[in-house]
Formats: structure tokens, C-alpha cells, sequence
């Protein structure tokens, strides 16, 4: 197995890990930027008002986007798994 190969796989394994952490994160960041816009203009500066929406939008974003992400690791490791007796030559 060449050093192409295995950059190669890390790379797709990388891209992988960040498209299905992609939802997650920016609703995280649009809340956030959200609730920053309201404390700011509300001059309100209590924690948990940042961090309670921040949960319930990023566990929605979860389950809404799971069955994609489920269907998309799978499909990766398929093709992975198929591909290991190309990658042994």
C-alpha cells in the first residue's frame, strides 16, 4: 500500500467526519450568533440563556440530519470495505 493511498483514505475519511458534523455545528453557530445579537440588544448577559438553546437547537439538528448521517457512514464503509482487496495489492 503506497503513501498515496493511505492519504488518500485519510482524506476521505476527514471529509467525511466533517460533513456529518457540518449540521450540528452551524446551527450551533447561528444560535449562538443569534442569542449574542439578542443579549447584545437586551443588554441581558445570563448564561444559561446561551447555553440552553444551543443545546436543544444542536440535539434537533441531530435528529433531524441522523438517518442521512447513519446512511452516509454506511455508504463510506461500504465502499471502504469493497475497496480493501484493490488497497492490499
Amino acid at each position: 500500500m503506497s503513501i498515496e493511498i493511505v492519504q488518500n483514505l485519510v482524506i476521505e475519511a476527514l471529509k467525511i467526519a466533517l460533513l456529518i458534523s457540518a449540521p450540528m455545528l452551524l446551527t450551533a453557530l447561528v444560535v449562538g450568533i443569534i442569542i449574542s445579537l439578542f443579549q447584545a440588544v437586551t443588554q441581558i448577559q445570563e448564561m444559561t440563556l446561551t447555553f440552553i438553546p444551543k443545546i436543544l437547537a444542536t440535539f434537533l439538528a441531530l435528529m433531524l440530519t441522523l438517518p442521512w448521517m447513519i446512511q452516509t457512514l454506511v455508504d463510506y464503509f461500504e465502499n471502504l470495505l469493497r475497496s480493501i482487496p484493490t488497497l492490499i495489492e
